[in-house]
């Protein structure tokens, strides 16, 4: 197999990424030619803040951090003049029908500013074909513990590898080694306003930081009636939507936080490492380089 051009970390900025690029900056992994951060423009004040602090330890090394985006997914989603990229959202339908809306935005907002900058770092912008043999290897920060997230890329110019399953690392073992550096509050990466969050997370959100929870909460009642660009239209959505899986508004939900191990016992949601893969993830093939996916990778 040829080598890589590029060796690209995916960071999402929780606990296994901020793992990787810590241990690339190290030199106990081979080094990053980039650290990329997929900024949805909605995550938690407390993820900036570890971001920017990642940014200072990854410079020391010559590892640059990039920040790409796809939008700001807050600001989209109630834009009447904006495409609707659906979030997981709880439905209630007019017969009380409960279910799921598609999730698109970890693709929308995620997965495809990645493939972006990876395509302008090898050199081919969508649409260019991206030759057969030119690939970047894109680090992603998945532990023993989760390893069925662990697939190959779906276009071929991207190779997955995995730096924490090469070391057998568990997510016990990268909380254990951000903390002996210092790094021991890095933060769960997700938007505010996820419908995936437990209760804990919002319990911790409403104690803690009564702005961001006060902005959910807002969000959570503007998209009661769905799209906002289908309102205007004048072709409302079917039923109700509702952040939280109880069905009521946010404000009113009747939180019961389960007991953790330690706050950080629960992911986040990195761009390829959402921790709900049964939910239907809509991804936009592309059709110059695009080639199955494959079964998760194994350790022996």
């Amino acid at each position: 197999m040829t080598e890589p051009t590029t060796r690209l970390l995916s960071l999402g900025a929780g606990v296994q990424s901020s793992a990787c690029l810590l241990l690339a900056a190290q030199g106990r992994i081979p080094r990053f030619d980039a650290a990329v951060f997929s900024d949805t423009g909605w995550e938690p004040r407390a993820v900036y803040r570890h971001l920017h602090r990642l940014t200072g330890i990854a410079r020391a090394a010559g590892i640059p951090v990039v920040r790409v985006a796809g939008g700001d997914i807050r600001s989209d989603a109630l834009d009447p003049e904006h495409r609707f990229a659906s979030m997981p959202l709880f439905t209630l339908g007019p017969n009380g029908e409960r279910g799921m809306a598609r999730r698109q935005c970890t693709s929308e907002y995620k997965i495809k500013p990645i493939k972006a900058e990876v395509r302008r770092r090898l050199g081919y912008p969508h649409p260019i074909r991206v030759p057969a043999g030119v690939r970047a290897d894109v680090a992603i920060g998945i532990s023993l513990d989760e390893i069925g997230r662990a697939r190959d890329s779906d276009v071929r110019y991207m190779r997955h590898v995995f730096p924490l399953l090469d070391l057998r690392w568990r997510r016990e073992d990268c909380v254990a080694f951000l903390a002996e550096h210092g790094l021991g509050d890095t933060p769960r990466s997700s938007c505010i306003g996820c419908p995936f969050h437990d209760d804990g997370f919002w319990a911790d959100l409403k104690a803690r930081s009564p702005g961001e929870w006060a902005d959910a909460v807002a969000f959570d009642g503007a998209i009661r009636h769905g799209s906002a660009r289908a309102n205007a239209e004048g072709q409302p959505l079917r039923g109700r939507y509702y952040l939280h899986a109880q069905r009521v508004p946010l404000d009113q939900v009747v939180l019961r936080p389960r007991a953790r191990r330690s706050p950080e016992d629960t992911p986040g949601c990195g761009p390829f490492t959402c921790p709900h893969p049964g939910e239907a993830d809509q991804v936009p093939p592309e059709p110059t380089d695009a080639r199955p996916t494959t079964a998760g990778r194994r350790v022996a």
